[in-house]
């Protein structure tokens, strides 16, 4: 157990002062001042007043939040302001189900209160917003870190909860999160890690800063969120040879940014120590700020969701500070190292292939998924029927062709179309893919999620520029057809609020450099033989820079190795929630197995709970999306419920000595009915996490080894 001591900053300022002042004993004490972090650079605040503008919601309550029409820009140039509002809006929606069938303002949502109290109002939250960038003086980093501060901060019970953003996303990637903390009276601490949305326009050279406000390469000098770092002469070469292309932060900064999100949010929760101090800090007899809240008198809880909740997870490993107190995370992605050692099992049955680095997963789905998803036995999975008509038909048949591709390659077996993509299928399963999550592999394929994941990654991880076309891709706006074509203007100046860093992207696209004639979209691009194969070649090359030995294949092996987690959180309390169902970052290649490496790892002093959601995956925002994606709503529930019960959870276990829940399965209740039109979710739903599970229910962790019931 872990009690926070509550330390009353005003009375130890006013023994402070009193120990150096008056009696004549010549006492004198050293003030502990409140330092700004070396690492920051041009600190912006801005206060909130809770009515026409907040911290959580941008001034849209709840009801602009769940209102299907943006808010838009009044002018051709979006302001900082209004580029702040779309950002959250579109942010906020892409994290969590925002119809009220699916539990928004019922379950979760602005007007539900930290006690879980549904309310009648628009749950705006007055405070103030700060934001950095975290660099050595070059510009070349430029992290993106930001501090909310409610002017509800409970200054008697202070705490401080991350919200790294997710997946590429900008700085508001992570506000779902952020709403918990905001809601307790917590700061909130939120970094890009080194991500973001706002691509480097090459031909035009503009680049986007801190705020999304564009501008050139020349003008913004170090103050650029991202420049992909060409000289004049590479510029002009690689703008004549591949001409309109962009370049994105994860992709092409050359940092392999996922090495250090562990210290980016280290580093957010340092300056929301130094932002509270400053706003709500003791004064010395001087009137300086001093350290009032500290580690040892603030609740530090480390969350967030997928590539965040492993930035959390990260985080915590790396502490050597004890600025963390616990961690609470969904979904994390988290690299094990090469050879963990541990087991998987489910139902008593071992998982033989467990473990795996994302690179290595998401190239095996880039090159099986799009097969896999013609397969008769998810004929009635959501968007399986629409993807058979747009990538199987005879007139484009670029799914089928790339499953006999894989056979050509004697990576199948099977001679019909349909028993390859049953192999493919089954080749997922057997590669760590649960079978629950062949229900979402036709709408993943289609939105091209593997092949997105796989080109940022290898690029990121082998630290390649955005002039090597790494495999043949780039990125570029392209047309209905496929063609490349220049950037919008006004697409650009809206990318900060409506891109998530990763192409396909806010009509960005993957280019298939290498397609016969002409560079195109990858996904209507022809091989060497003029066959339309999804890109067969690329997905293969991709591949290689995982099991080959060249060059580039060493460089992205050598980046990879950067950011594998060694399992140790140094005794702190933690739980992650993972959906069963997740086909992105499956359960049998991320929370499984570092719960079992953990138990391995810390043995006794273990204090790492595993919540494991039958019936939720890894897109809550996907639920909502009813006339595109019919059959998310009757079949998976909302994740984010449980994220906000973990981080309960975890805010009782520290600060009230709650007990912490048992390692479990929590066996949810699909809402059924019509899919695209099932009916509204209810708590009987989403059952709670249970404080002495069933055995039935009840998750084993052993030193590296975990057993999950069926």
């Amino acid at each position: 157990m872990n009690h926070k001591k509550t330390i009353a900053p005003l009375l130890l300022s006013a023994l402070a002062v009193s120990s150096c002042g008056g009696g004549g004993s010549g006492a004198s004490l050293d003030f502990d001042f409140n330092a700004r972090p070396t690492y920051l650079n041009d600190i912006r605040q801005t206060t909130y007043d809770g009515v026409g503008d907040d911290l959580l919601t941008a001034g849209m309550g709840r009801t602009g939040l769940q209102d299907d029409q943006a808010p838009g820009y009044e002018g051709a140039q979006p302001t900082t302001e209004e580029l702040r509002r779309n950002a959250i809006y579109t942010n906020y929606r892409a994290l969590v189900d925002t119809t009220t069938a699916g539990g928004y303002g019922t379950l979760y949502g602005p007007n539900i209160d930290a006690q879980g109290r549904v309310g009648s109002g628009e749950g705006k939250v007055a405070g103030l917003e700060a934001i950095a960038y975290s660099d050595d003086g070059t510009g070349r980093r430029n992290i993106t870190l930001m501090v909310q501060v409610p002017d509800g901060f409970d200054r008697s019970r202070p705490c401080i909860v991350t919200a790294t953003s997710s997946g590429s996303r900008g700085i508001y990637g992570g506000i779902s999160t952020g709403e918990w903390g905001l809601k307790r009276g917590c700061a909130v601490a939120y970094t890009d890690k080194g991500t973001g949305t706002s691509p480097h326009d090459l031909q035009t050279d503009t680049v986007a800063l801190v705020d999304g406000t564009r501008t050139t390469a020349t003008l913004a000098g170090t103050r650029a969120a991202f420049n992909a770092g060409l000289s004049a002469a590479d510029l002009a070469a690689f703008n004549a040879a591949t001409p309109q292309r962009l370049a994105f932060k994860h992709a092409h900064s050359g940092q392999n940014p996922e090495k250090d999100w562990g210290n980016a949010t280290l580093q957010a929760v340092e300056f929301a120590f130094y932002v509270i101090n400053e706003r709500f800090g003791d004064r010395s007899p001087g009137g300086q700020p001093l350290r009032s809240f500290q580690p040892s008198n603030t609740t530090v809880i480390a969350s967030s969701l997928s590539n965040g909740g492993g930035a959390a997870i990260a985080a915590a490993e790396l502490d050597t500070q004890g600025l963390i107190d616990g961690v609470a995370v969904s979904e994390p992605s988290v690299q094990l190292p090469a050879n963990a050692g541990v087991t998987v099992q489910r139902g008593g049955r071992t998982v033989a292939v467990n473990g795996r680095p994302l690179i290595d997963y998401v190239t095996q789905a880039h090159l099986y998924q799009s097969c896999a998803a013609l397969a008769p036995s998810l004929a009635s999975t959501p968007f399986a029927a629409t993807f058979a008509i747009r990538f199987a038909d005879p007139a484009f048949p670029a799914a089928a062709n790339r499953c006999a591709g894989l056979r050509a390659q004697g990576l199948l077996t099977a001679t019909s179309t349909s028993a390859q993509a049953e192999e493919a299928l089954a080749r997922l399963v057997s590669y760590g893919w649960e079978p629950e999550s062949g229900a979402l592999h036709a709408s993943l394929a289609a939105f091209e999620v593997a092949p997105a994941i796989a080109v940022t990654y290898a690029n990121a991880l082998s630290r390649s520029s955005v002039k090597d076309n790494l495999c043949g891709y780039s990125f570029a706006t392209t047309s209905s057809i496929g063609a490349v074509g220049p950037t919008p203007p006004a697409v650009l100046a809206d990318m900060f609020s409506t891109g998530n860093g990763i192409p396909p992207t806010a009509g960005v696209q993957i280019v298939n450099n290498r397609s016969r004639g002409v560079p195109v979209r990858d996904v209507f691009s022809f091989n060497t033989a003029g066959v339309p194969t999804w890109n067969l070649e690329g997905a293969l090359c991709l591949r290689n820079l995982l099991t080959g030995t060249d060059a580039a294949a060493q460089r992205l092996q050598a980046g990879l190795d950067e950011t594998r987690r060694n399992g140790n959180l140094r005794g702190k309390p933690a739980i992650i929630v993972h959906g069963r169902d997740d086909a992105l970052l499956p359960v049998n290649h991320t929370s499984r197995p570092y719960a079992a490496l953990n138990r391995r790892v810390e043995g006794s002093a273990s204090r790492l709970r595993y919540i494991e959601v039958t019936n939720a995956q890894h897109f809550d925002g996907f639920i909502g999306l009813t006339a595109a994606l019919p059959g998310y709503d009757s079949r998976y529930v909302p994740l984010h419920v449980y994220l906000n019960r973990a981080l309960d959870a975890m805010y009782d276990h520290l600060v009230n000595g709650q007990a912490l829940p048992p390692s479990q399965v929590v066996r949810t209740v699909p809402r059924g009915g019509t899919p695209g039109d099932a009916p509204a979710i209810t708590a009987a739903n989403v059952p709670p996490i249970a404080a002495t599970p069933a055995a039935a229910n009840a998750i084993t962790v052993t030193s590296g080894a975990i057993s999950v019931p069926d």
